[in-house]
């Protein structure tokens, strides 16, 4: 499912969200792996990068960035600095990261900002006028990512996409986290828009396969669990927090 800034006339498309991770990459160069997954039907790519230093990880932004169709939009994970260098589309922040107030103060309105949430509460508290979408997760245990709590499971998801429906209607939502072609349905049933991946693409002998069979599977699923809540608001910067 696509939404539209109004004001912005920019289209976030969560279905099939892939991270590129140097520590998880299978043996594949970022900007291949990049290229292969939006050939295979990913729709957004984040840059997770825990291990090179600032002038490093600008450079391989910008590699991923020339790598990627002009309709597939490049996230950065945590520092508004590096995205804001190579000129990605938007910066992804965790709750412990850079605000999202004062992240959108350095970045403007252009880019994307999203958040990721973990809890009904960060769901309640969210600041809707100010990101683009929601990360929400832990949804299943994950060997690419340290995990400081248990997976919320698909139940979990669904209690924390209620929130975000009842405040505002239709907001990009996406499940986070040991997702997968076996399970992406449930993450679809329990109300995201999509699914993030990292070693579901990049661990496979063919990204660009595995992108496309995961794609099927959770357009395939939008059909049959696309939720259909009034649209209270369309998400944008205009709104103020819902």
């Amino acid at each position: 499912m696509s939404f539209v800034d109004p004001e912005r006339k920019l289209t976030v498309d969560l279905r099939l969200y892939a991270i590129v991770d140097p520590e998880h990459a299978g043996g594949h160069a970022l900007p291949d792996l990049a290229r292969m997954v939006a050939q295979g039907g990913a729709t957004i790519v984040q840059l997770r990068d825990k291990v090179h230093d600032t002038s490093e990880m600008i450079a391989l932004a910008r590699a991923i960035k020339a790598a990627l169709p002009a309709d597939v939009p490049l996230i950065v994970n945590d520092r508004v600095d590096v995205a804001q260098a190579a000129a990605a589309d938007g910066v992804h922040l965790g709750q412990e990261d850079m605000s999202v107030e004062e992240a959108r103060k350095i970045l403007g309105p252009g880019p994307f900002i999203g958040l990721s949430i973990k809890t009904v509460e960060q769901a309640r508290a969210a600041p809707l006028g100010v990101i683009d979408y929601v990360g929400i997760g832990g949804v299943f245990g994950t060997t690419s990512k340290n995990q400081t709590s248990g997976p919320i499971g698909p139940d979990g998801l669904a209690r924390i996409v209620r929130v975000f429906r009842d405040r505002i209607g239709n907001f990009p939502m996406c499940g986070i986290a040991g997702i997968n072609k076996d399970n992406a349905a449930q993450v679809i049933a329990a109300g995201a828009d999509g699914v993030s991946v990292i070693s579901a693409l990049s661990a496979a002998p063919d990204p660009a396969a595995a992108a496309r069979a995961l794609r099927g599977v959770v357009d395939a699923a939008l059909v049959k669990y696309a939720p259909t809540p009034p649209a209270v608001g369309a998400a944008g910067h205009d709104m103020g927090n819902a």
